[in-house]
């Protein structure tokens, strides 16, 4: 694609809707705020279908009740058409691949993996979002890591669906996006490529929550330093991965943390330090945060890309900001897409 064409070139955008709201707020209110800001489609997040199918069912629906999830789904889909949005992909499906051979949770995660791909094709989506594995019991085998996601990547394939691998920054195995390609390229599949987050490079290689500069430190690393190893990962990125294989792109930035989090895993949660810097610190562009996230855009960018874009945010201080102005924050974030885009567009 040339300069110009690029520069005319506009995305599709997404919102994920774990991203939008609180517990209060209804898939619906959630929808028609998106759709009124403009936004193309939402990713589907699964507690959002639990929450929805739980409300129209006048029920507590469980996470294992595939039947009514099935049915809610279909309901959401056209939910969504009617909002004219599409449902660009059903997440967060995690804790899939490493299982041991033979063991319970590997059977539990395959049979998990058929239903959500029924929920799938009931809400109108052919893309499986999946996080790389944090379980700490998971097999650290690259082969074996890639073959579950060869043999996910089949299942899928049955119904002409896709799936996007993320690199969740506190993972067991594969934090960074260069692990997920790796383990990518080692599955083969056509129906394989990569989910790609600001967040998820940005805070793993180069942001930490541990520290109170909020960049990574270690004995005899300059920032300087840091710098250029995040901008020669960025350039691998820019220069090895191809377009076609990055699925869609995730934004959002990350708050600077004043205290840090310890740097033990929380032990109430679990939850590593970059998962709880994930789970409740991460704002819009342009809301309050600091990591390089316009360079990340930019490599993403580099390599040819042009397709979706998503809004995948989790601020913690979403009631004092903006309450229940559901379209107001939708409209913001449409705004900070739109502002990143440019400003990358005219550098």
């Amino acid at each position: 694609m040339s300069q110009g064409a690029a520069s005319s070139y506009r995305h599709l955008v997404a919102f994920a809707s774990c991203s939008i709201g609180l517990p209060r707020h209804t898939l619906h209110q959630k929808i028609e705020a998106v759709r009124e800001a403009g936004f193309d489609g939402i990713e589907l997040s699964f507690p959002d279908l639990q929450a929805y199918a739980t409300r129209h069912f006048g029920r507590e629906i469980a996470e294992d009740d595939y039947g009514s999830l099935c049915e809610a789904a279909k309901a959401v889909g056209t939910m969504c058409e009617g909002h004219g949005l599409r449902v660009l992909a059903l997440q967060p499906f995690s804790k899939f691949e490493g299982w041991p051979p033979g063991s319970q949770q590997r059977q539990d995660a395959f049979a998990r993996a058929k239903a959500w791909i029924d929920i799938m094709e009931a809400a109108g989506t052919d893309l499986l979002q999946v996080g790389s594995s944090d379980s700490p019991d998971m097999s650290r085998d690259v082969d074996q890591l890639a073959a579950d996601l060869a043999s996910l990547a089949d299942m899928l394939a049955s119904r002409g669906f896709r799936l996007a691998y993320e690199n969740w920054c506190w993972a067991t195995c594969a934090p960074t996006w260069k692990d997920v390609w790796t383990i990518v390229q080692k599955a083969d599949r056509p129906n394989i490529g990569l989910c790609l987050d600001t967040f998820q490079t940005a805070g793993g290689e180069w942001g930490d929550p541990t520290t109170k500069s909020g960049r990574i430190e270690a004995p005899g690393l300059t920032s300087a330093d840091l710098s250029r190893a995040y901008a020669a990962s960025l350039g691998e990125l820019a220069e090895s991965v191809p377009a076609d294989k990055i699925y869609f792109l995730q934004i959002s930035d990350a708050y600077l943390l004043d205290p840090p989090l310890n740097t033990a895993a929380d032990p109430e949660s679990g939850l590593r330090p970059r998962a709880q810097w994930s789970h409740e610190h991460r704002p819009l562009p342009y809301d309050g945060g600091y990591l390089p996230i316009r360079e990340f855009v930019q490599a993403v960018l580099a390599t040819g890309f042009r397709g979706w874009l998503s809004i995948e945010v989790f601020d913690g201080k979403f009631e004092e900001k903006y309450g229940d102005n559901l379209r107001g924050f939708a409209k913001r974030a449409m705004e900070a897409c739109q502002r990143l885009i440019a400003e990358l567009r005219a550098e």
